[in-house]
């Protein structure tokens, strides 16, 4: 199988010169093992491995941590350690000892009930990254560029990039983006997505959530496949699955904690106090929804009703993976108000706001971007704007608002 490398390797290796425990977290099945397994050969240190998906190991992790970290002593990768918090204390014991740049990597595939054993025990001690699955760019083999409406970045990157059209983009979006489905280790996608979903999905809710109706569980998780790219509704969810309120609200919260789905919230601040509050929900891996609420093919897809919705959810991973992968904090929102006034992306760095809109069509309308003016009133000023769509390449409508294909994110 051939490996597909990840854009953050060299961030890893840097992190592993400075600090003595490096957390990646992130899915299952989104290549962190295989990255830092990789890595390891290639640091040739002789760095031990050991998962504790193997019951005797968590057991032993659990139960006498301090003989676990005998038997695997530094430098070691531990996979799947949000099994063992109880190790937390002892790693800590040990770094405060020796004091060893690099000792411990350790994946986990529990994001928020990881960081607060982490935060407990090695709060400034760990360097902590999140791997997503595949971006379109690690698939292409272009650099890690986090996205920025900039222009004179955008017209360099245009030619580093081949052109797609919206059918081998819409092919992208359908086919999904997890390593072992892009490597070809699998490959039947249906077999894939349901063993992930049975395998994965079901199992470490069970664990994060004690007993689990499996068949409600997952007319749940394709309600919230249905609904991408819109705001979280917990009772319509609630409704079409047939549970509580309560429930859809924890099952939000697992799928987050699971690093399956990620929540936009809306920009806001004391001038627009017209904007709503609620967040809207999307998918990391747009092959997934496509599975879920059953889109037989590329082509079926780009035709079906949900066509824009999934062309905006991959936007918007694309744009959120773009900074994860770099090792950066992505402050990315969206905007709507009271009079239905909607941006689809707003992006914040260096003092200004970045309004992006995301629309299926090769040759967008100027007038897309007069909604932009709604954040006119805010205390940051209002930076470069762009039309996100399917163009066949980078352009302007005027040097403050673009016209940038998906294919370059």
């Amino acid at each position: 199988m051939k490996y597909i490398s990840r854009h953050m390797e060299s961030r890893i290796l840097e992190l592993s010169r400075s600090y003595s425990a490096i957390l990646l977290t992130g899915p299952r099945q989104a290549g962190k093992t295989t990255m830092l397994r990789e890595l390891a050969e290639r640091e040739n240190i002789g760095r031990r491995y050991v998962t504790l998906d193997n019951f005797s190991e968590r057991d032993l992790a659990k139960n006498d941590p301090a003989l676990f970290l005998q038997l695997h002593k530094p430098p070691v990768l531990i996979d799947e350690v949000q099994y063992a918090p109880e190790l937390f204390a002892y790693i800590k014991i040990h770094i405060d000892e020796h004091h060893h740049p690099g000792d411990f990597w350790m994946t986990g595939s529990q994001i928020f009930r990881l960081m607060r054993g982490v935060q407990e025990s090695l709060a400034g001690r760990v360097a902590l990254m999140h791997m997503s699955p595949l971006s379109q760019r690690e698939i292409i083999g272009a650099p890690c560029v986090p996205f920025t409406a900039d222009m004179d970045r955008l017209l360099a990157e245009r030619d580093r990039i081949r052109p797609v059209t919206t059918p081998e983009l819409f092919e992208r979006l359908w086919r999904g983006s997890m390593p072992s489905l892009i490597s070809g280790q699998t490959p039947d996608r249906n077999i894939f997505y349901s063993s992930y979903l049975s395998t994965y999905v079901e199992r470490d809710v069970r664990e994060l959530s004690g007993s689990v109706d499996a068949l409600k569980f997952n007319r749940f998780i394709t309600a919230v496949a249905a609904r991408c790219s819109q705001l979280l509704n917990y009772n319509a969810l609630a409704e079409d699955s047939d549970i509580d309120i309560q429930t859809s609200k924890a099952w939000i919260n697992i799928l987050e904690t699971l690093g399956i789905i990620f929540l936009l919230h809306p920009y806001s601040n004391n001038v627009l106090k017209r904007t709503i509050k609620t967040p809207k929900v999307y998918f990391y891996d747009t092959g997934l929804v496509c599975y879920l609420t059953r889109w037989s093919s590329p082509e079926v897809t780009e035709s079906g009703a949900m066509s824009g919705a999934l062309l905006e959810n991959y936007a918007v991973s694309e744009i959120m993976k773009s900074y994860q992968n770099a090792g950066l904090e992505p402050y990315l929102y969206f905007y709507r108000d009271r009079d239905a006034k909607e941006i689809d992306i707003i992006l914040e760095g260096d003092g200004k706001l970045s309004p992006l809109e995301i629309k299926k069509t090769a040759t967008p309308d100027k007038r897309l971007t007069r909604v932009f003016n709604v954040i006119d009133k805010s205390p940051l000023q209002l930076g470069t704007g762009a039309i996100l769509c399917m163009a066949d390449t980078f352009s302007v409508f005027d040097n403050k608002n673009l016209i940038v294909p998906i294919w370059m994110i």
